[in-house]
């Protein structure tokens, strides 16, 4: 994520190159001055994005509505409804408690809320929607060509889709890749999109699962059986697909990061890919016996929990990306040590309240998107090739001065303020390798 901030006009293009002496701060600690603004190179592909989320929202949507709310009306089954409310009620509490596990492990320049909810609402309405009717028309067809159902429904389950549902959620990550780049970094932002994209879908599907289980309990009188569901759907096996969406997420990801050309195409097809082929373990494990799945599942939550761990690493990089690219910040006057200190920890966000609260949580995440700017800039200046994120440099370096301000202001008391490094000077950091 290295868009402006809100509140601040279209990117500038800096008077000085990434990393030289900055310009922008009057001698006496006046208002710095912004240039004339310029038109947002990107302001195009931004528009088309949300007009395809938007279509796909609305497509998805009516998908829904076609399958899941109409036949039961249609047919006056008006008891499906409740069970639909039920299998909400039951599915909504987990997912409000899993979209802040990843959220709060993504503590260096977090993703914004509007950005993860575009991702969540996706993955809930429109993937759900396409999936289904590609889905049951896959399905059917299937069955009708060889007379026999169960193989259309294990075709379905085990082929159908693994290759549809991933390639229905892998269009969200693209969205936020191609026409939302300021708010896509790298491999953990591609990670953590996938997530959102994943939970969302999980969360909807589980209320069709819960509301069949309870369904088929009540006509049948299988006592356990919504318990059950619940239990392997919500607790046991929670992260499947967002464990299946993220290897696309990755595979973005690395596209983002590298300045390879063949890289760039190939690690996305190979992300998903490689979602298919755990989705299709796992729905071909449930699709042999129930059995298959619990001698499974200890495995499933070892490869979770390595995944896990490699996230953490991940953003444990970040982390040492964003110090490295603040530490000329340092020695420009830009901002101080201990200002670094705070960007960087690991508890940075709860540090913030005795920095000032707010501000102090605004300056983190305007520090990140500085270093993070820098740094694309200096991978694309490697490449030789043209980056929008050099134009948030200096304004972000502005930002920074502002915020300080409003610290001291909140705080009651000034700051230290950062200090231009001259020769003679104790070093103010050890450099990172």
């Amino acid at each position: 994520m290295y868009g402006p901030p809100p509140h601040a006009p279209p990117p500038q293009r800096p008077h000085a190159p990434v990393g030289g002496a900055p310009h922008a701060f009057p001698p006496h600690g006046g208002a710095p001055a912004r240039p004339p603004a310029k038109r947002d190179p990107e302001a195009t592909q931004r528009a088309v994005g949300k007009v395809l989320w938007a279509v796909g929202m609305l497509g998805g949507g009516w998908l829904l509505v076609k399958h899941f709310l109409l036949p039961p009306l249609f047919a006056g089954a008006w008891d499906i409804y409740g069970y639909m409310a039920l299998g909400f009620a039951m599915a909504t509490p987990p997912l409000v408690l899993y979209v802040f596990i990843p959220r709060m492990i993504d503590r260096f320049d977090p993703e914004p809320w509007w950005a993860l909810l575009l991702c969540l609402s996706w993955g809930a309405v429109a993937a759900c929607g396409f999936s289904a009717d590609i889905n049951t028309a896959l399905e059917v067809a299937v069955g009708r060509a060889t007379g026999d159902h169960e193989l259309g429904s294990a075709f379905g389950a085990c082929v159908s889709a693994p290759v549809f549902e991933e390639l229905a959620k892998g269009v969200a990550v693209f969205l936020m890749f191609w026409a939302f780049r300021r708010e896509f970094d790298g491999v953990v932002d591609g990670i953590l999109y996938g997530t959102f994209v994943a939970l969302g879908f999980a969360a909807l599907e589980n209320v069709v699962y819960y509301s069949n289980a309870a369904r088929i309990e009540s006509l049948q009188h299988q006592e356990g059986r919504l318990f059950g569901t619940f239990i392997m759907r919500g607790v046991l096996a929670p992260w499947g697909h967002p464990l299946y969406t993220s290897m696309t997420g990755l595979g973005f990801g690395i596209a983002r990061e590298t300045s390879r050309s063949w890289v760039r195409w190939l690690a996305p097809l190979g992300g998903y890919c490689t979602a298919v082929f755990l989705h299709s373990v796992w729905n071909t494990a449930a699709t042999i016996s129930n059995a298959a799945v619990l001698l499974m599942l200890p495995l499933w939550l070892l490869v979770v929990l390595g995944f896990g761990g490699m996230v953490l690493y991940l953003v444990r990089r970040k982390g040492q990306i964003i110090r490295k690219n603040l530490e000329d910040e340092i020695l420009m006057g830009t901002i101080t040590p201990a200002e670094v200190g705070l960007v960087t920890s690991t508890i940075g966000w709860w540090r913030a309240s005795a920095w000032g609260g707010d501000p102090a949580r605004r300056f983190i995440e305007a520090a990140g998107r500085l270093a993070l700017s820098k740094w694309h800039a200096a991978r694309a200046t490697k490449s030789r090739k043209a980056t929008v994120s050099a134009d948030f440099v200096l304004p972000l370096r502005q930002d920074l001065h502002r915020l300080r301000a409003e610290m001291s202001r909140s705080l009651g008391r000034q700051l230290p303020q950062p200090v231009p490094w001259q020769p003679g000077m104790p070093a103010p950091f050890k450099l990172t390798k």
